[in-house]
């Protein structure tokens, strides 16, 4: 099958920092955040339940930036970061927002646990919010952080956390569902601050500062990228023999008049069905990688700017793809219609592995 490309209909106005489908394998939907200060809600189908250009559902302004956003339970809740400080709900439904918790600082990341019902924040304050969302009794678990968060990711039993100094935290998502299950208490804005030990302390094998962290869907382990055009590709079991399996790799470079230019590999993503994973940088190039054969399985056509996020549908049919001009393209002020969102249609085996049968 050959693959369809199309571009999202009324696009954010300014930057945008985190794109994510819904969790329903069934469901076109997908929420953005902007620094124009709006999540957006888009249906890719259209009244007549055809995948297109789609339809912007709802939008939700806030007070500020947002940093980070993500769907909660369900496509009916979703969950936003920024420069406000608050880590805050939204009831799709009612069009509600609630503030969960309020860092001393933006928060930079967002992310939902089904397993644990779990929502964690991280935040610029050098912490991490930790919020039950089954039991609102329980006050949010303050962890404090060595380091400022730059990117979070997570999966069934795990929490990645990549941080400032090259430093990355693990943590058993069990425990800290448990450890804040313990914390009940009333007071509105009341916070419950704990030490708590990662399950495992990391340096990242990557010597430049960490853009993004993404887990792998088997649970297995993680990839992470830097500022300098590499990616990382790790697995959690700490024995001598798994972690001998890991490397780095170069890309997003590209050669003009025989200099070699090195931009960011701003976000990955991890293919929910095929474990392969998509890279975007700053070079406006997508690729698509599999890292259990260290191979590229493809690289897209380059696109007019930076990209911004990427993300599979739950069901891995869709790529969908965010463009915004970024620090390296010199401009401070994103002009009209440069920040546009392209979702891919793929074919059957176009992010199956090399060796994938």
């Amino acid at each position: 099958m050959a693959s369809n490309q199309f571009v999202v209909a009324s696009p954010p106005t300014d930057a945008i920092s985190a794109l994510k489908f819904s969790p329903n394998p069934d469901s076109t939907r997908i929420v953005v955040s902007s620094w124009d200060k709006n999540v957006y809600l888009y249906d890719l189908r259209d009244e007549n339940g055809a995948v297109g250009e789609g339809k912007l559902l709802q939008k939700f302004e806030h007070r500020a930036p947002l940093l980070d956003v993500c769907f909660g339970a369900t496509e009916d809740e979703i969950y936003t970061a920024g420069l406000d400080w608050d880590v805050r709900k939204i009831d799709v439904a009612s069009s509600t927002q609630t503030v969960l918790s309020t860092h001393e600082a933006g928060v930079r990341s967002v992310v939902y646990s089904r397993d644990h019902h779990l929502v964690i924040s991280a935040s610029w304050d050098c912490t991490l919010h930790v919020h039950l969302t089954n039991d609102p009794a329980t006050l949010p678990a303050v962890i404090p952080l060595p380091s400022k968060p730059f990117s979070m990711s997570l999966t069934a039993t795990k929490l990645v956390v990549a941080m400032a100094s090259r430093a990355l935290h693990i943590y058993d998502l069990k425990a800290l569902a448990l450890l804040t299950a313990q914390s009940e208490g009333s007071a509105p804005g009341a916070l419950n601050k704990v030490e708590v030990e990662p399950w495992q302390r990391r340096e990242s094998s990557l010597k430049f500062m960490t853009r993004c962290v993404a887990c792998m869907p088997d649970d297995a382990g993680y990839a992470s990228s830097s500022i300098e055009g590499r990616v990382a590709v790790e697995w959690f079991d700490p024995s001598a023999e798994s972690q001998a399996r890991k490397y780095a790799f170069k890309c997003h470079r590209q050669t003009a008049d025989e200099v070699d230019i090195v931009y960011p590999v701003n976000t990955l993503a991890f293919h929910p069905v095929h474990g392969t994973f998509a890279s975007g940088g700053g070079d406006g190039v997508v690729a698509l990688w599999d890292g259990m054969a260290k191979r590229r399985i493809r690289q897209y056509q380059k696109l007019p700017s930076s990209v911004a996020a990427v993300d599979f549908s739950a069901n891995g049919k869709y790529l969908a793809i965010a463009i915004s001009p970024g620090f390296e393209d010199g401009k401070e002020d994103v002009a009209e219609g440069t920040v546009k969102i392209f979702v891919r249609e793929l074919g059957e085996t176009e992010a199956k592995g090399k060796g994938a049968k």
